[in-house]
């Protein structure tokens, strides 16, 4: 009696990939349909826990904001999706690879030239995208402040240096993986860290200057009361600079970056316009409420833990004849008919590829976690500065970044990684007049 033949692995990882990608695409159109539909039925009148503070034209504004962007992510959504299965399924990236290997034949050249080529390619495609989003949609809403020579100068910046950063890591990477044995992505993961690390630490001095002006915070009154601020909270940061955000955008922003003792506090040249002192301290409380409840720490080992795992299945993946030709790539062999080294920058960029696809349906939980940071460093920020001032600032922060107020409810499950206002706002005191 005759056997049935086995059902190739390739082909089942083939179908397997594509519905996944059919699945996220329709789950991500329906979430955004459901903002869009939520968003608008509500646009005719100011939510009445918001009626005293916020003008039914500022709340029309952030409605108006919200469903264009939101058109725009379709567009996006469906042409990543489109690009994607182009890279893989439809042999784009065994295209290139082959393409470069008949040019330059085998070695870390042509590897390195297919990841720069991918990346190249990649951003050419998203160019149009990213022009319209900045000085059609940004600019219709009053948010762009940028020139197209700035941007044009961001993008060249961005890239030189994505290319002097990237390529020498991603050389060393694929060093390891030819030539430390099997368990080279033990030690391709224990680079990434360290390179993360140091790039962390190098970036407040040395990377955003490249974009940015950072001065020194010149109102003392401000200086004195978030000193005494950060002293009461056990904080210590290398200096208070203020951005100059206001030449690229009408958005407000603080944040902290660096790295151990290059930590800074960085605050937006908009927002200081927009808030009042009293205001700034209490959202810096809040930011420091993530370092009180070590948020950022969780988050870095939860990062490299979860890198950890990947390129443990990396390792075991880019040995799979199956793993190339389910996503569209002919892999190179060696003598004893197994992959070759001179897979490896392909390897990499499946799994880039492929990973973003399955992991996306985590995102609810991972946006849940990140609420529930949120509410914590409020309820922090709130035991150090007027819970008052709090709601105050986030209020006048949804209102001049034209943020909806009446998202969703399921779109807000998956995707927010902030609570909405109304969600924030209840467990905090009423602002000064808002009754």
């Amino acid at each position: 009696m005759a056997s049935t033949p086995a059902f190739p692995p390739s082909l089942a990882l083939s179908l397997v990939f594509a519905a996944a990608v059919l699945l996220q695409w329709l789950l991500r159109v329906w979430l955004v349909s459901r903002q869009v539909r939520h968003v608008a039925g509500h646009r005719a009148s100011v939510p009445a826990v918001f009626a005293r503070r916020i003008s039914l034209a500022a709340h029309q504004k952030a409605a108006d904001y919200t469903l264009a962007k939101a058109r725009v992510s379709l567009i996006d959504m469906t042409l990543s999706t489109a690009v994607l299965l182009c890279w893989t399924l439809l042999g784009g990236l065994d295209a290139l690879n082959l393409w470069l290997y008949e040019r330059l034949g085998a070695g870390m050249v042509q590897q390195l030239a297919l990841l720069g080529g991918f990346a190249l390619i990649s951003g050419l495609i998203e160019l149009p995208l990213s022009l319209y989003q900045t000085f059609v949609l940004e600019q219709r809403y009053g948010f762009n402040q940028m020139t197209l020579r700035l941007w044009l100068g961001d993008l060249l910046k961005s890239t030189l240096l994505g290319a002097a950063i990237g390529l020498p890591i991603a050389a060393l990477i694929l060093w390891l993986m030819g030539s430390t044995g099997g368990l080279w992505w033990l030690w391709a993961w224990a680079s990434w860290t360290v390179f993360n690390l140091l790039l962390m630490w190098i970036f407040p001095s040395f990377i955003a200057p490249l974009f940015n002006k950072f001065e020194p915070l010149a109102d003392e009154s401000l200086k004195a009361r978030v000193s005494g601020l950060m002293q009461r909270c056990g904080f210590a940061a290398k200096g208070l600079f203020v951005m100059d955000g206001s030449r690229r955008s009408a958005h407000a922003n603080a944040y902290f970056t660096g790295f151990g003792h290059s930590k800074r506090v960085v605050f937006f040249d908009t927002l200081l316009r927009q808030l009042s002192a009293e205001e700034v301290e209490a959202v810096l409380a809040h930011e420091l409420g993530h370092f009180k409840h070590r948020h950022i720490a969780r988050r870095m080992a939860l990062m490299f833990g979860i890198s950890l795992l990947g390129f443990a299945l990396l390792g075991w993946l880019s040995q799979q004849l199956w793993f190339y030709a389910g996503l569209g790539v002919t892999p190179m062999l060696n003598e004893a008919l197994r992959v070759s080294a001179d897979n490896n920058a392909t390897a990499l960029l499946l799994f880039m590829l492929a990973v973003p696809v399955f992991s996306f349906f985590v995102t609810p939980l991972m946006s849940a976690l990140s609420r529930r940071d949120e509410f914590q460093a409020d309820a922090y920020a709130m035991q150090q500065a007027d819970g008052a001032h709090l709601a105050s600032a986030l209020l006048k922060l949804y209102e001049d970044n034209a943020s909806t107020l009446t998202p969703d409810p399921l779109y807000v499950s998956f995707y927010y990684s902030h609570p909405p206002a109304v969600d924030r706002l209840a467990r905090m005191p009423a602002p000064a007049g808002s009754l």
